[in-house]
């Protein structure tokens, strides 16, 4: 498994000194994160895709660009926009899913699954796992890189702050219709629905606190520093290659150091 970080950004930054800090703390990667300008295309997920690797073709190995589907053609590609081979190869391409049906289509035309913080363990294996697998029977080399929620703090105040942020995190997710089947396999449908509520009149402190010690528990790793990599592990480590950790309170660097240190202690950092 490897570990990264990340950068949450509101527009767009040269992240070249943070992904180079980054490098030098060990992680194997630098996530960056735009949610408010200019989101990614999410209908027509499946040939969005495919019309975006036949395009990458065109570009890296002088393909003939002939593109034609349901909802989008591609069929010319004039100098003008043809920027030339990439000297990195083609991008991989990860698909982000919670529900089956977008969380298959990943696992078909993706190089790879990333599971929303809002997950639990039981749900990655009883939901996510199997619509991956009839995506894609074998699984073999397929990135699924997670990004587990995790609340932790050297003291008494510490823990607190960051047990409150995380409650509000989950809730905010938790108010998400569509994210209620994660609460339904845990018999938690109800609180979708008051969450729902809650944030249609505006009481994002009281969604927190409808949060309560079984669902953190379940959603969030709640552990003392030292704590954290084992839980982690117990949890996650057959069912994620890389994770970031997911922090809605901020983290010390000192602390998410010492995390990367006692997985990679592990081994199970490439």
């Amino acid at each position: 498994m490897k570990v990264d970080t990340g950068l949450l950004v509101s527009a767009p930054a040269d992240a070249r000194q943070d992904a180079a800090a980054a490098e030098g703390a060990g992680y194997a990667g630098l996530w960056l994160s735009e949610t408010r300008h200019d989101p990614f295309v999410t209908a027509r997920m499946r040939e969005y895709i495919l019309a975006l690797r036949a395009i990458w073709a065109c570009w890296n190995d002088g393909t003939k660009l002939s593109f034609r589907g349901e909802f989008y053609t591609h069929t010319l590609m004039t100098p003008f926009f043809n920027p030339g081979p990439n000297a990195h190869v083609a991008p991989r391409v990860l698909l982000a899913g919670v529900g089956e049906v977008m969380t298959a289509v990943a696992a078909e035309v993706a190089d790879g699954f990333l599971c929303h913080g809002f997950t639990t363990e039981r749900y990655l294996r009883e939901v996510t796992r199997p619509a991956l697998v009839r995506g894609r029977p074998d699984l073999a080399g397929y990135e699924i890189s997670g990004s587990p929620l995790v609340a932790t703090g050297r003291t008494e105040e510490e823990m607190a702050d960051a047990k409150r942020r995380v409650r509000e995190q989950i809730a905010f997710y938790g108010s998400t219709p569509a994210y209620r089947g994660v609460l339904e396999l845990h018999g938690w449908g109800g609180l979708s629905g008051e969450l729902n509520r809650l944030s249609k009149q505006g009481r994002w402190q009281d969604m927190g606190l409808a949060i309560d010690d079984e669902v953190l528990h379940t959603f969030a790793v709640v552990a003392e520093p030292d704590a954290v990599a084992a839980e982690l592990l117990r949890r996650y480590g057959d069912l994620m290659t890389r994770m970031t950790l997911y922090t809605p309170c901020g983290i010390d660097p000192a602390i998410s150091a010492q995390i990367t240190a006692d997985l990679r202690e592990r081994k199970v950092v490439a």
